[in-house]
């Protein structure tokens, strides 16, 4: 791993613990939206350790009871760890408004990622330049209610 990496894998964790404390002391009041989105506490297990994960993350879009998570590591080249770890077991929860959801993961197809790109990126502009950046797909997982 490269020290840019290691840098931008530090800087990741620092405002996860930041915007997770910040929404805890704050009861909710402080950092439950970001950008203009509703900002989540998504909780995995590890692929590897087989513990709890805990990451903050962004929703850009919701229909019914589903969202829309991206996968977009701010435009890194690599996929984010909540990725690799939903990949391997999609069984999720959702912090959210106060509410824990049980919730499944699973990657947009092909042709639900051309209908939800022009939404996501209406909402937050910024992962277009994230796209076009990052040598990989940018996946777009949805998670439903189990």
């Amino acid at each position: 791993m490269t020290t840019r990496e290691k840098l931008t894998d530090r800087g990741f964790k620092l405002l996860n613990v930041l915007h997770r404390a910040v929404l805890r002391v704050s009861a909710g009041r402080v950092g439950s939206r970001a950008f203009g989105m509703d900002a989540v506490e998504l909780s995995c297990v590890g692929r590897r350790s087989g513990l709890t994960r805990t990451t903050m993350l962004t929703v850009p879009v919701t229909y019914g009871d589903a969202m829309v998570l991206v996968a977009s590591k701010g435009g890194d080249d690599r996929f984010p760890d909540w990725y690799l770890n939903i990949e391997a077991n999609p069984e999720i929860e959702i912090r959210r408004r106060g509410a824990t959801l049980l919730m499944r993961a699973r990657v947009a197809s092909p042709e639900e990622s051309h209908e939800l790109w022009p939404k996501v990126i209406g909402v937050y502009g910024p992962y277009a330049s994230y796209r076009r950046r990052a040598k990989r797909e940018i996946p777009l997982v949805i998670c439903e209610p189990r």
